[in-house]
């Protein structure tokens, strides 16, 4: 578990589910990530990233509210088969939740994980290139564009913006 001023980022819950699915039907929330997702997909990801973060120490948990304790989405780091050498950080909220910067105080929670206690030399994260509020998370984060790409996520090909943030550059911004 981890917190931020506003936030806790934790594994999920069963009082998760409900709002993680509706959330996962939301088709402007899924616009960029392969469209919406049953219930059923909706729990065994919840499962298995809370499998992978006991196991591995990051993944990709449950972001809540500190003041009421409200589910907002979930955030982390994960290892994705575009890029095996690299953790990407990535998120993903209810629509209602989006503009407040909570986005970019998780992930950035995630990142000084990333660079202080994992030790990784960069991060990255990877988004479709029309997806223009992913970019402006990625700048606020103080990554950089690393280069384009057409990736393939279950057999659909989709042109990839992917930004990168190195560990000296991230400790040198915070000085």
């Amino acid at each position: 578990m981890r917190t931020t001023e506003r936030l806790v980022l934790r594994p999920f819950r069963d009082t998760d589910l409900d709002p993680w699915a509706a959330l996962n039907a939301d088709p402007q929330v899924t616009q960029y990530l392969g469209g919406p997702l049953s219930r059923a997909e909706c729990d065994r990801d919840a499962a298995g990233i809370n499998e992978l973060y006991a196991a591995q120490g990051y993944g990709f948990l449950a972001v809540e509210r500190r003041t009421d304790g409200v589910f907002l989405g979930a955030c982390g780091l994960s290892k994705e088969q575009w890029y095996p050498d690299d953790l990407e950080i990535g998120w993903r909220l209810a629509r209602e939740y989006w503009g407040h910067g909570y986005a970019s105080e998780a992930a950035a929670s995630w990142i000084e994980h990333g660079f202080t206690v994992l030790d990784l030399p960069r991060i990255i994260a990877v988004t479709d290139t029309p997806n223009v509020r992913s970019i402006a998370v990625m700048r606020r984060l103080g990554m950089s564009f690393d280069h384009e790409a057409v990736l393939t996520e279950d057999g659909v090909p989709f042109d990839a913006t992917i930004y990168a943030l190195t560990a000296e550059a991230w400790r040198t911004s915070r000085r």
